[in-house]
């Protein structure tokens, strides 16, 4: 027998597509990031090269030219103190002094007359015959010494030479001395200095390269994990997580990724629920009304029976249009055109007249309702006395249908603080703990098996919410549950 696949070609074909997306997707990000951060990486380098290059050079230059200009005046300064020789004498001794040059290994030193012609030289041959150079001319002119620094006329080889004029007692020239020197050396330090830095930045920049493409890997690998996890999501695949693997920005963004899919699946859940409880609640009040409107276009059926009927459909009807009417608040607090017609009211008042309507009823099931009054001055508050009132019904017709077995309700409205608080109690089995959370989000029914659209209560707390105040729910001690709902007296 013959392997099966685990994928059909389809599946792998979009497993394909899947990967060239994230290899799109990261390599896209890791483009643009790479270009932007080698590009100022680029720009600094080259800067830092140059700067550095340029100081180099300064450096190199300035340090032989000191060289040079301190060989001149210590050469000038021995030779001015035999300036009081005759002129000819003079002229000899600096043309002895040149032909005796100890640093020639290092240096060239000329004597040059106030024509510009090399009269001795301490490399014995003269390399050129005419001095041709700015630093000549300009220190006779202004006989102080004189820095040059290019190419020579003569010879085509470039060049530092610093020319120190030495003038005799009665201000003539006996002439110039001239030490010259090659730039070889120095250029070649120059452009050593040059690779090297050439070398840095190079190396600056694949390292740049090597620990961004590391890091990418280590940010857009995880990114593009939670990009196919938000897609899965967005196809359907409610409640997938994706593995946490850092505690960072990438970390958060995970955790909220998996509370965001966790929280779809609860809402995707609780709605499927919501629809199932709907239309449950929708089919039983329906089939009672065409059960019994059959019944009664037969036209068998006694005066007391019709009237039977008559009541039955009566009160399913009005039940339907509760449930409807409940959900169309709703509707209308999702997409914020829900409003209160705000008055001054006795709230007090008002909650005392909803306790006597609904006590009787509560009294028909069995059940007893107990109301605790205060001895607190309430003040009217503004409020929206009809929304309030919904409130206090829904919480009410709660306690009736979940802890009605208990046979006892109980209830006080008091004055904390600043703040109007409605306590409503109920004597049944409570909430379970993992489900007081949920029980005002939309469509939660949790494990109740009681009638109901589950969004009654998510109504009643935004209906409260609006007027500034908290609706809370908790087990009481003892059993039972505790609803809380506190207003403020100012708003």
């Amino acid at each position: 027998m013959g392997c099966l696949s685990l994928k059909n070609p389809k599946q792998k074909q979009a497993l394909r597509a899947e990967r060239r997306k994230k290899r799109r997707f990261a390599s896209g990000i890791r483009q643009r990031w790479l270009r932007s951060i080698l590009t100022i990486m680029a720009v600094i380098v080259v800067f830092m090269g140059v700067a550095f290059t340029a100081a180099n050079g300064f450096y190199t230059y300035s340090t032989m030219r000191s060289g040079l200009e301190a060989e001149a005046n210590t050469t000038a300064a021995f030779l001015r103190n035999n300036l009081n020789l005759d002129y000819d004498e003079c002229k000899a001794s600096c043309i002895q002094l040149v032909q005796n040059y100890a640093g020639r290994d290092r240096l060239e030193l000329q004597f040059v007359g106030s024509k510009g012609e090399v009269m001795a030289s301490s490399y014995g041959l003269f390399a050129e015959e005419t001095v041709r150079t700015s630093d000549f001319s300009k220190a006779l002119e202004t006989k102080n010494n004189v820095y040059f620094v290019g190419e020579n006329p003569s010879t085509g080889e470039r060049i530092m030479s610093v020319s120190t004029p030495m003038i005799y007692a009665d201000g003539r020239v006996v002439g110039v001395l001239r030490y010259v020197s090659s730039t070889r050396n120095a250029d070649r330090l120059i452009w050593v200095g040059l690779l090297f830095a050439v070398g840095f930045a190079l190396g600056a920049l694949l390292l740049v390269y090597v620990s961004n493409r590391m890091y990418f890997r280590s940010i857009l690998e995880p990114v593009a994990e939670i990009t196919d996890t938000a897609k899965r999501i967005s196809a359907g695949s409610y409640g997938v997580r994706i593995q946490k693997k850092f505690d960072d920005e990438i970390g958060e963004l995970a955790d909220t990724v998996n509370d965001m899919s966790a929280k779809i699946s609860q809402a995707e859940r609780m709605q499927s629920e919501f629809v199932s409880s709907v239309s449950h609640e929708l089919r039983t009040p329906l089939t009672a009304i065409t059960g019994w409107g059959e019944t009664l276009l037969e036209g068998d059926a006694d005066p007391e029976e019709t009237r039977r009927g008559i009541s039955i459909i009566l009160g399913e009807a009005r039940r339907l249009t509760s449930m409807v009417e409940e959900l169309l608040e709703f509707t209308r607090i999702q997409d914020g055109r829900f409003t209160l017609n705000v008055r001054t009211c006795d709230l007090r008042a008002d909650f005392e007249d909803m306790i006597f309507m609904y006590g009787s009823r509560l009294r028909q099931e069995g059940i007893k309702l107990e109301y605790e009054a205060s001895d607190d001055e309430i003040p009217e508050i503004s409020c929206d006395p009809e929304r309030m009132r919904q409130v206090f019904l829904n919480i009410l017709d709660n306690a009736a249908k979940h802890g009605g077995e208990g046979k006892r309700i109980h209830v006080s409205m008091g004055l904390e603080g600043d703040r109007i608080v409605t306590r409503i109690r109920d004597y049944g089995p409570g909430i379970p703990e993992e489900e007081l959370p949920h029980v005002k989000m939309k469509f939660y029914k949790g494990s109740s098996k009681a009638r109901g659209s589950g969004i009654g209560l998510a109504v009643c707390d935004q209906i409260v919410e609006l007027h500034g105040g908290t609706l809370t729910l908790e087990n009481a001690e003892g059993g039972g549950c505790l609803v809380t709902v506190s207003l403020p007296v100012t708003q």
